[in-house]
């Protein structure tokens, strides 16, 4: 099996070959350029030897005997550093040379030095220059002067420079190995040691969670930015496509949303609606980072918690009935006891004719069974805590459809059971504790108001207690208050609204 390399060394290997690559395109430039330089630098020179050779008395006055001409053309070659120097005649013939073979032989090179014009180039392998030599007399051309000088290879003319290409191209080289290690070494830090494919494997475990897994999860950054969030949360949230980078407060959310995605309200499993759903949120602060924010879809387990309250509250109404029954009873047996046979007669009487009378008014006003049902049940859990139940004069109901019947029963029973809650934590001194119900149906809605003896809600807390879903009592007596979100939900659903004022609430769902 092949070994896989480290991020370190893949990253070491990978600037090393960079730097080399670099160093050789610099000193490649470099010698190019000295390799420049070097030529033009020698054809300044060549030309300078030519011109002062060509220039000599004896040179310019006794072109004709060769034997005269050596002596100059070598003085000049050995003091100039030339390769060579030679003195040619009008018919290009060579008289003067270090090679004694090439005297006599003719000189084929291009040059425009017999038209009386200097030349200076290259000739195969040597860098030339080329001055007339003037008669002093005519001032005719006689012949020219070849000053040359063999040009050296790339780098050994780059090697003969003042600079040391090599000294320092090794000393940038060092540099840049010293810093590609040292590079390796953070980054191997900041990645707390993983390896490439660690880190791939990381990042789509973490994917394949976020996009996995049923809840919905948000990450924020220190400005409450969204930095990521998964399909579940998008749809739950219903957030736009370019969620991601923006912050949350540019978003259209409602402020209960906003306090818990931002922090601003604290807490374990906050209750938040949102589109009709019902959603918790739980709050993870990372710090340094922001935080993380996870959150379910409650919607499903509070209609079952719902069905639970509505089983709770017969099991407690039957309790009552019972309870109430059971004091009539042992009522009857002592006035029995005591042989009170009439005081008997009237207490049955009394009691037949209460109970009697709720049902009547009731049945009278409500057509709607299930509304009616809840109307008597409550009645009897209304007694039991001390509390009188009854309804406006005005009330009247006839029979509805089932979605708005089912609407009818959680906001009727939901307000009742708010206020008989409301009312068992108050000391009346002496006062009789009331509740009364009103639900009238009118051309386009149904109207239903339940008002009671309390102090009913603050001014300052009308918003607050429909926007978070939480009563005054919620500090204490955990999440009850959601209730009346639920509420607001199913009348805004239907195009009605609620309200408060006092103790008195107000619901209007229309048909």
């Amino acid at each position: 099996m092949r070994r896989r390399r480290s991020l370190a060394s893949q990253l070491l290997v990978w600037q090393l070959v960079v730097v080399t690559l670099l160093l050789c395109a610099v000193g490649a430039l470099t010698v190019v350029q000295l390799g420049s330089n070097f030529r033009s630098n020698e054809e300044r020179r060549m030309l300078s030897v030519a011109e002062n050779v060509a220039a000599t008395n004896l040179v310019q006055t006794r072109m004709g005997n060769w034997q005269l001409l050596a002596a100059p053309a070598e003085t000049a070659r050995s003091l100039s550093g030339a390769s060579y120097v030679l003195i040619v005649d009008r018919r290009r013939i060579v008289i003067a040379s270090p090679d004694p073979a090439q005297i006599g032989s003719t000189l084929d090179t291009p040059t425009t030095a017999l038209d009386g014009k200097a030349w200076v180039g290259t000739n195969n392998d040597s860098i030339e220059a080329h001055v007339p030599v003037f008669d002093e007399q005519t001032r005719q051309v006689n012949g020219m002067v070849v000053a040359g000088a063999i040009e050296p290879g790339v780098f050994a003319g780059a090697l003969s420079q003042p600079v040391d290409l090599l000294r320092y191209l090794a000393i940038a080289l060092v540099i840049g190995v010293t810093g590609s290690l040292l590079l390796a070494r953070r980054v191997k830090n900041q990645t707390l040691g993983l390896e490439p494919h660690e880190i791939t494997a990381l990042v789509e475990n973490r994917e394949a969670l976020l996009h996995g897994i049923k809840e919905g999860v948000v990450g924020l950054d220190g400005q409450n930015r969204i930095t990521l969030v998964n399909d579940h949360a998008s749809d739950l949230l219903a957030l736009p496509e370019d969620a991601v980078g923006r912050s949350v407060e540019e978003l259209e959310l409602n402020e209960r949303l906003r306090d818990v995605l931002t922090g601003r309200a604290t807490g374990v499993d906050q209750l938040v609606l949102r589109q009709g759903v019902v959603l918790t949120l739980n709050r993870m602060p990372i710090e340094g980072a922001g935080a993380v924010v996870t959150l379910r879809d409650r919607t499903e387990l509070l209609a079952l918690q719902h069905e639970l309250d509505a089983s709770q509250h017969a099991t407690d109404t039957l309790r009552a009935q019972a309870h109430e029954f059971a004091n009539r009873l042992h009522t009857i047996a002592g006035l029995i006891a005591l042989k009170e046979y009439d005081e008997v007669t009237n207490y049955i009487h009394q009691i037949s004719s209460a109970q009697d009378q709720w049902r009547t008014e009731v049945g009278s006003r409500i057509g709607d069974p299930a509304v009616a049902a809840l109307l008597i049940a409550k009645a009897s859990l209304a007694a039991e805590r001390g509390t009188a139940l009854r309804m406006e004069p005005d009330s009247v109901l006839g029979r509805v459809d089932e979605a708005l019947s089912a609407d009818l029963v959680m906001v009727l029973g939901n307000l009742v059971d708010n206020a008989l809650d409301a009312l068992s934590s108050l000391s009346m001194n002496g006062a009789q504790k009331w509740i009364e119900v009103g639900v009238m149906q009118l051309d386009d809605e149904v109207q239903v108001v339940v008002r009671d003896s309390g102090p009913g809600v603050a001014p300052e807390l009308v918003e607050e207690v429909f926007r978070h879903g939480f009563t005054t009592k919620a500090a204490s007596h955990g999440e009850r208050g959601i209730g009346l979100a639920l509420i607001r939900r199913a009348c805004l659903r239907r195009g009605g609204s609620v309200n408060v004022s006092g103790s008195v609430f107000t619901a209007r769902l229309p048909w």
